[in-house]
């Protein structure tokens, strides 16, 4: 599959890495522009390129989001649409400033995400340290193999990213769509950065209200 991936952070670049490394065609981007990514793509094996975010949304057929959510206005929001868009951001208000819908819970910055880009967005990959992404991949059927919770209204796209979660040696756990499934695994929820199995993680999100 082509990946365009925007943010080069912790998440951005280790989802790289391992998207590459098991074959997918990858192109990154980050705010600096494509030549502050040469050591990073030089370290990286698989096909990758560093890219400008206008390139990498327009390269992806499915493409993630991973940059402060403050800054999503930036995005190139016309070669997003109808597009498979992971949303792997978190609002943090200290970081990104206060939003009174976010604040009092009106909606979620995954349903804003999705309005402002009209992608077929799924929620995933913003509950998991970055580090346990990067480390604890495992094979399946492994009893230390984690849990990724995902969430969105596209099941078909929801299938897609769950395939990649298994590729990259995690379990997914559907749970729900974008609003209700959103709220259990976004920033102050019981799942969130929970290191869980997926019986154990599809009985946590289930339980939330």
């Amino acid at each position: 599959m082509r990946i365009g991936i925007i943010g080069a952070g912790h998440v951005g670049s280790t989802l790289a890495t391992g998207l590459a490394g098991i074959g997918h065609e990858v192109a990154i981007a980050n705010s600096r522009g494509p030549e502050t990514l040469k050591d990073l793509v030089s370290q990286i094996s698989g096909p990758i390129r560093a890219v400008t975010a206008q390139e990498a949304a327009r390269f992806g057929q499915l493409v993630v989001i991973a940059i402060p959510y403050g800054r999503i206005n930036e995005l190139p929001i016309a070669d997003l649409r109808d597009k498979v868009v992971v949303d792997a951001c978190n609002h943090v208000p200290q970081r990104d400033g206060h939003d009174p819908d976010l604040d009092e819970d009106r909606t979620t910055s995954s349903e804003k995400l999705r309005a402002l880009t009209g992608a077929d967005l799924v929620k995933a990959f913003n509950a998991i340290h970055w580090q346990n992404l990067r480390d604890r991949g495992r094979p399946k059927g492994d009893p230390a193999r984690l849990a990724i919770p995902l969430s969105g209204d596209d099941e078909e796209a929801k299938a897609v990213v769950a395939g990649l979660i298994r590729d990259l040696g995690f379990d997914p756990v559907d749970a729900g769509y974008l609003g209700r499934g959103g709220r259990r695994h976004q920033p102050g929820s019981a799942a969130f950065a929970a290191e869980l199995s997926a019986a154990e993680l599809d009985a946590l999100v289930h339980a939330a209200v």
